[in-house]
């Protein structure tokens, strides 16, 4: 039986950025990943996610804020090419200014554009109102570059990094908490769990009262199967460099489940999807196939706000959301045991800052009761028991 620092369970973006930030601190630090690197299970795969400062609360900008340059410094300790690449972002939609204020009051350059400039701007997007252009703060990730630097980067910081081992059960211990895996048993002074989907799952099944608080304490995760999906541009449609990362609140949401998303990857073409509107699943039984009401939807909307790309030549996504009911993300400790859950669909460009403050979090002394990040992100905010 090993005795470490800090042992980190789930090795998708968070988990990684904990393990990478412990492991730059001189920690002596396990991930352990149940899948396959690269693996398409979780919500941490594929070649793009948004990052965007696009953020009224002033907890969601200062993670942004300090996530942008952490970003650079992942691929330098990492030594591989730039995982964030910078572009135009836009906020198309219905009531703007308290967003464009808030930008302003950080010194986030950003300025409102009215929509027929923004049409001769980025002519593959199509425009009813005025957009918020954030030109110097936005750009595209590319997730599996991403997680693979971060774990990269905590390797050369001397973590351990350790796929196909699949955590069974956490249990408190004097002085630790004993992670048993279906082939061994660690010790660590304290654990990360950042397991997204599986959250609950792992936690109800932790054994020993401070493993139960956290769980009673737990806001109810919902997990989602999500259908975004990639379209071919038009021949002649601007070239990928040129499209912004976007967002899209319809004024007339009639028809439509929800806003949208959207960003440009060189080889796959438009990524969009709908946010947040897939049918609940088990994490363990997704059936993984294209969901055609969604799809069609994506067809439509396509067709009627983004004439620079093709809806009938569109190939389908699956990934998951683990949603809290107010979209606020879970950072708190009880005791040993770190959470890190309910992104909610928007938590991937936060992840470098995350990982710090999980690695704060890991860091405190397990007998002082933990202040969270902030009341927003606390354990008990919503309730006292998420459902089975």
């Amino acid at each position: 039986m090993s005795l470490v620092d800090h042992v980190v369970v789930g090795g998708g973006v968070m988990g990684s950025a904990a393990a990478w930030q412990l492991a730059r601190r001189g920690r002596d630090v396990v991930l352990l990943e149940r899948f396959a690197p690269g693996h398409a299970h979780g919500a941490s795969h594929g070649s793009g996610r948004i990052y965007r400062t696009t953020y009224t609360q002033a907890e969601y900008l200062d993670l942004a804020q300090e996530a942008l340059p952490l970003w650079s410094a992942v691929a330098d300790e990492a030594d591989v090419a730039p995982v964030l690449k910078h572009t135009d972002g836009i906020s198309h939609g219905p009531g703007l200014q308290d967003l464009a204020d808030a930008l302003a009051a950080r010194r986030v350059a950003a300025r409102l554009v009215d929509p027929a400039e923004a049409a001769e701007r980025w002519p593959g997007l199509r425009f009813e109102l005025p957009v918020l252009h954030e030109s110097r703060t936005a750009g595209r990730l590319h997730a599996d570059r991403a997680v693979e630097a971060l774990q990269r980067a905590a390797r050369r910081h001397g973590a351990s990094v350790r796929h196909g081992e699949q955590v069974t059960a956490l249990v408190p211990v004097p002085g630790g908490v004993l992670v048993r895996t279906a082939t061994d048993e660690l010790v660590a002074r304290s654990v990360v769990v950042a397991v997204g989907a599986w959250t609950q799952r792992l936690l109800t099944a932790a054994d020993g009262p401070d493993a139960r608080d956290v769980s009673d304490g737990l806001p109810p995760l919902v997990v989602t199967q999500e259908q975004p999906a990639h379209v071919a541009l038009r021949p002649h449609a601007p070239t990928p460099e040129s499209w912004p990362v976007f967002t899209h609140q319809p004024r007339d949401l009639a028809g439509w489940p929800s806003g949208t998303y959207g960003l440009v990857d060189p080889v796959e073409g438009l990524k969009i999807g709908f946010h947040g509107v897939g049918p609940v699943t088990d994490p363990d039984r997704r059936t993984y196939r294209p969901e055609p009401g969604q799809l069609a939807l994506l067809r439509d909307y396509v067709r009627a706000w983004v004439p620079g790309a093709d809806p009938d030549h569109l190939v389908p996504v699956s990934c998951t959301y683990t949603t809290t009911p107010d979209h606020d993300f879970v950072l708190d400790r009880r005791g040993r045991v770190v959470v890190a859950a309910g992104f909610s669909g928007h938590g991937f460009k936060f992840a470098p800052a995350v990982g710090r403050v999980l690695a704060d979090l890991a860091a405190e002394d397990p007998d002082i009761p933990s202040r969270a990040v902030a009341a927003r992100f606390a354990l008990h905010r919503l309730g006292t028991r998420a459902p089975a």
